[in-house]
């Protein structure tokens, strides 16, 4: 399944050289990443219900084009691994421009945490399916558990 959001950018968003400024593409990213989450049955209300939620180890941006002042912008989700447990993962993510030119790849491996212990953990069997239905990139991997 392809997913994708398309975003109104706003002011804030840019910078003086009214292009958009390096943070708000992974400003938006995260927002992609939350709303997938929200769209296969695993919210915030879930991410509290079940005590846990997403961590970041590594974020990594490639700027390709600019987006200038007032255009909207399209970003997807891919997914780029998984471990076996379900505990760790890898996505990517592509952001378009108005005309359709990819601006950007934001690559984040993270995991889920428990918010008490602070620790990684294996998310609950509600997640199982998270990802089962997300598109793949054609590099996908199984992440080995170390």
């Amino acid at each position: 399944m392809n997913f994708k959001i398309e975003f109104a950018t706003k002011w804030s968003d840019f910078d003086p050289n009214r292009h958009m400024r390096h943070t708000a593409y992974n400003d938006y990213a995260a927002e992609v990443r939350v709303r997938f989450f929200a769209a296969h049955n695993f919210s915030i209300e879930e991410f509290t219900k079940h005590n846990i939620g997403p961590i970041l180890f590594t974020e990594e941006t490639s700027f390709r084009k600019e987006i200038h002042l007032g255009e909207n912008i399209t970003v997807n989700l891919k997914l780029c691994g998984i471990s076996e447990n379900n505990e760790r993962w890898k996505l990517v993510h592509e952001v378009f421009n108005e005309a359709g030119k990819l601006s950007a790849i934001i690559k984040v491996y993270g995991a889920w945490i428990d918010l008490t212990k602070r620790k990684l953990t294996v998310p609950p069997k509600e997640t199982e399916s998270l990802f089962l239905s997300a598109e793949k990139t054609e590099d996908f991997e199984i992440i080995p558990m170390k």
